[in-house]
Parts: structure tokens; sequence; C-alpha cells
């Protein structure tokens, strides 16, 4: 999951709960809020009742007179005005069949839901009534009892909360929507250290990334930097190794070649000679003769031991391209390969673009892929057609591309965890060289792929 909706969720989670807990509040003070209605409906009548009390005792001049009010008549409509909603009020000693004086109820708030209407007296409580002495210092004067309604007070609840959740609900939207926003436009430039990081992965070390505002992305942007130069520096010292383990490498074979040419190869022409000179002296008499067949045979073995050396020899000195070039190295290794019998396959040579100006570590380089390629392709598979395949590729991705497909029927996932020489070689020398070497199956066998780039 991106990073982003992360965050988003979460910030959305985070909304949700603060808009749960806005809702809880919001249910407890709109339904205690009518508590609070009760006691100031019940002070402000009282103080009203108090003042008509005072007035009417001082008309009468006695201190002795019980149950001064209501007279005059106190359910007027300046009373009602102090009466909140939804509130019934009343006075005490009440005179006969007097019913309370209460707020406008009708139409107050919306009608709320049933399960609303019963569970939030279950958890918030009812609602108590408020008493209210008419005057402190005459008990005489009778009280004020303010009663709630409770339907009135849970309908103004519920009408309070979805006031409450519709503001909360906008503010949620208009909240998510900006954070999520500038969390986008935060996270905006990590795309740029991932793309840095794949073309690392690539083979570009070196990427430079933009400067980043924020502190933390301008610390991970130089750590890539830091990394990319110094896996740069890494691998041009592992290729630098590399390109001189090849030349001691290439040197002791040219050493060895030389031994064995001199050493093996005086000694096994010596051997043919006495083999000659044993198989004539032993003719003379008797053409039949044990010694003069054991001479032969031993003819025969020099012979093949010769032509393996004439062939180890070749794949040991210096290859052709650092004396004939490219090109022309690969029409001999072609046609050498050709001219040894008849019954081996077809070997079908393709070269584009121009390979005239190769040389030097890249021509020699490709020679040995190729010649390495086209050794297993004839030595281990049962090919009955081989394509080797050069190219140029010019521009601005100036690299040369060696491609060698046959139709043996190899495996290509095993051929790929083999730990011979000669692959192990290949690929040392195409990374040495910052190339590419690959392994894939084909058509009837296998797709050996190299990309050697001339630029460096």
């Amino acid at each position: 999951m991106r990073l982003v909706l992360q965050l988003v969720a979460r910030l959305f989670l985070i909304v949700v709960l603060c808009l749960g807990a806005a809702t809880i509040w919001a249910t407890f003070d709109a339904y205690r809020s009518v508590d609070r209605a009760t006691a100031a409906s019940a002070q402000r009548v009282a103080q009203a009742l108090q003042a008509l009390y005072w007035h009417e005792f001082l008309l009468r001049s006695s201190r002795t007179r019980e149950q001064l009010l209501p007279v005059p008549e106190w359910r007027t409509l300046e009373t009602m005005k102090l009466i909140s909603p939804g509130v019934c009020v009343e006075f005490q000693p009440a005179i006969a069949f007097e019913k309370p004086l209460c707020g406008q109820s009708e139409g107050l708030g919306k009608t709320p839901p049933r399960w609303f209407a019963s569970i939030v007296p279950t958890f918030l409580g009812s609602h108590a009534e408020v008493i209210r002495p008419v005057s402190p210092r005459a008990a005489t004067a009778g009280t004020v009892v303010a009663t709630p309604d409770e339907t009135a007070a849970i309908s103004l609840a519920w009408e309070y909360i979805l006031n409450v959740i519709d503001v909360a609900l906008l503010m949620a939207a208009a909240i998510a929507l900006l954070a999520s926003l500038a969390i986008a436009h935060a996270l905006a430039p990590a795309r740029t250290i991932v793309t840095a990081l794949q073309r690392m992965a690539r083979g570009q070390y070196r990427t430079k990334l933009p400067r980043f505002r924020s502190m933390e992305l301008a610390m991970i942007g130089s750590a890539v930097g830091e990394l990319g130069g110094r896996l740069e520096e890494a691998t041009e010292q592992r290729a630098a190794l590399t390109r001189r383990l090849i030349e001691i490498r290439d040197d002791e074979r040219c050493a060895l070649a030389r031994e064995l040419h001199d050493e093996f190869g005086q000694n096994l022409s010596a051997i043919l000679a006495f083999a000659n000179t044993i198989e004539t002296a032993s003719t003379k008499g008797d053409k039949h003769n044990d010694v003069a067949q054991d001479a032969r045979m031993i003819s025969q073995a020099t012979h093949h031991l010769m032509a393996s050396l004439r062939d180890a020899l070749k794949r040991l000195r210096n290859p052709l391209p650092a004396e004939l070039g490219l090109e022309a190295s690969l029409v001999n290794l072609v046609d050498s390969w050709r001219s040894q019998s008849s019954a081996r396959p077809t070997i079908q040579l393709d070269l584009k673009g121009d390979l005239t100006d190769i040389s030097g570590p890249a021509a020699i380089t490709a020679y040995r892929v190729a010649q390495e390629c086209l050794t297993n392709a004839l030595r281990h598979g049962a090919a009955r057609e081989i394509s080797l395949s050069v190219e140029r590729r010019a521009g601005d991705d100036d690299a040369l591309l060696i491609r060698v497909d046959d139709d043996g029927g190899g495996d290509a996932a095993r051929v790929k965890q083999s730990a011979g020489f000669g692959l192990t070689g290949i690929r040392e020398r195409v990374a040495a060289a910052g190339g590419s070497f690959s392994i894939l199956p084909a058509r009837g066998g296998l797709s050996v792929a190299a990309t050697i780039p001339l630029a460096a």
C-alpha cells in the first residue's frame, strides 16, 4: 500500500475518532443544557415574583397576612417570556386547579429516532426539577418550581447534535482533503528518490538529486548521493582490479602457450620422428612386424596430441583482434570451426555496423565472448544450427552487442548456475568492460548475449 494512502487512511481514522468524540460531547452538552435552562428559568421567574411580592407587601402594609401571592395575577406575557422553551414553571403553594406555566415546546427541535430517545436517558439520566424561593427573607412568600419537559429536552439534544454533526462533517472533509493534498505534496520528492535509486540499480551511480526543503528528505537525498558515489568508486575499483587480473591471466596464458609450444611441441615432434624412424626400419624386413604396428600407433597418438595442443595454443595465445582486427578475427574464428569437420552444425555469422575501428580491450572481450560461446555450443550441445550475431549500436548508446543462438536444447537455468571457468571468465571480462551478460532460453536451445559499451 502506498505511503500517501496509509497516511490519509490514518488521518481519516483520527478525524472519525474526533468526530465521534465531538458527537458524544455535543450529546451530553445539549442534554444537560436543558438543566441549565431550567435553573435559569426558575431564577428569572423567582426574581420577577419577588418584585411582585414586595410591591404587593408594601401596598398592603401588613406583615401578618399570609399568602399575598399570586395577587396580582403573575401568569402574564412578561412572565412567559422569562421561561425557556421546554420548561414548565409553577408557583407553590398553588391555588386549586392551577396549571403550570410552560414555555413553547411545540415544534421545538426535530423528532429524534426511537433508539436515540431510549439510549440518551439511559446513559445520561433524567432531569431534576429546580426549586427557587420567591424571597430568601420571606419564607411565607412561596417557591417557584421549574420542571423540564423530557421529550422537549431529547428533541433539543437531537437537533443540536445534527447541527454539530453537519458542521463537523464539513470540517472533517475539508481537513481530510487539505491534509491529503499537503501529505501528497510533502511526499512528492519520494518519487524522485525512488527514480534515482532505480537508476543506481541500472548502474547510473552518479545521480544528482535536487535540494529538498524538508530536512528529513534532504538527509535521505544526501545519503543517496553519498551511496551512489561510493558504489561508483567501488565499481571502478572492482573493474580496474578485474582488468588487471585479466591482464595477468592473459600474460600467464601467453607464457603457458610458449612453454607448451617450446617444450611439448618439440618433444611431440621428436617422438613422431622417432616413431616414423622405427616404423621405417621395422618394415624393411617384415611389413607385419609388431614393432612397426606399435610405431604406427605411437605416430597416431602423437598426431592426436599435436592437434589437441594446437587447439589449446589457439585458445591460450593472444587473440587475433590484436593482429587482424575484430571483423577479420570473427570471420577467421567461424571459418576455423567450419573447416574442422563437415559433420559439424551450420554456423551463421551476421555482422552489423562499422566494426573497423573497434580495437583494444573491447575487441578482445568481444572475440573471447564469441569464441567461448561457440565452443560451448559445439562441444556441450547437440545443435544443428548456430547463429553468431555481432552488432554495433551507434549514437549516444555506443555499444557492441554479441549474441549466440543455438538449437541444442540446453537448460538456461542450469547453465546460469554453472561455475565453469569459461562462463566465469566471460562474466568477468564483460563486467570489467562495464557491460552486461545474460543467458536466456531460446527456441530449441539457448541465447547468450553480451553488451560491451564502447564509450568507456
